[in-house]
């Protein structure tokens, strides 16, 4: 596996440094998004290469240092989950990544106001929930305020997983209140949001293929021109078969 990720590493690392020196600026080369996820797709191989040598030699110097040796373990644990970022590579080659990414970035102000309206109903439905259930005095699952929280936002979200429920019914109508809310809000900036995602990859789908109607002329163009350029050799070749100028140099 070592050997593998070597390979791909290396090839990785010569791409990009190949892509940093065909850019005119080299500023904005390192604010592109799918950059700036290659070069942390990348790193943490070579980063952990040296963290695991000075491991290896603090074991040699300083065999007591224990707290030192976890820090270094919990760096290399961090720096092998970014690894997972060699996924998000598959963005440069896949429309359909490059329409999400396209419609996030787009779509930030909806999603702005997704999360403001979650936080307001999460803040007033955890209250009412927390009184209601301590009001009827049967099962306390929701022990504080900050805890129906968690609550709140699963419920609204549409998770439900079920750890805690309220038991009274007046917490089962907040529950109802607050399951329906949820389904409101998150249905409020869904219909602008996937307009957005339909507009963005009909979008980039039309930009791929002006891209590609683009490179098949140019290679029509080249093969075009290659076969001009062997008809006129031909030609010239025939021509000078049929030339005058051979009979004069037999004659000569």
């Amino acid at each position: 596996i070592f050997i593998i990720e070597t390979i791909c590493v290396s090839w990785f690392s010569l791409e990009f440094c190949l892509r940093f020196i065909q850019a005119k600026s080299k500023c904005q080369f390192f604010k592109g998004p799918l950059n700036i996820i290659d070069f942390l797709a990348i790193s943490p191989y070579y980063v952990s290469l040296i963290v695991t040598d000075d491991e290896t030699t603090d074991e040699d110097d300083r065999p007591s240092s224990n707290s030192y040796l976890e820090k270094i373990g919990l760096v290399l644990r961090v720096l092998r989950a970014l690894r997972i970022l060699y996924v998000m590579r598959l963005a440069r080659h896949s429309l359909g990544l490059q329409t999400l990414g396209l419609t996030i970035r787009r779509c930030t102000r909806e999603f702005g106001l997704l999360l403001l309206f979650l936080c307001v109903a999460v803040t007033l439905f955890s209250p009412l929930v927390y009184l209601a259930e301590n009001e009827s005095g049967k099962v306390l699952e929701f022990t504080s305020i900050p805890a129906s929280y968690w609550w709140a936002i699963i419920s609204m979200t549409t998770v439900g997983y079920g750890d805690m429920v309220p038991r009274s019914v007046p917490g089962q109508m907040v529950a109802l209140s607050s399951i329906l809310s949820g389904i409101l809000i998150m249905a409020f900036p869904a219909t602008s949001i996937f307009h957005t995602f339909s507009h963005s990859y009909s979008e980039l789908r039309k930009e791929h293929e002006r891209l590609q109607s683009r490179l098949n002329r140019i290679q029509n163009a080249n093969t075009s021109g290659e076969s001009d350029t062997f008809n006129e050799s031909r030609s010239f070749i025939s021509d000078a078969s049929a030339s005058p100028i051979k009979y004069i140099y037999k004659g000569n």
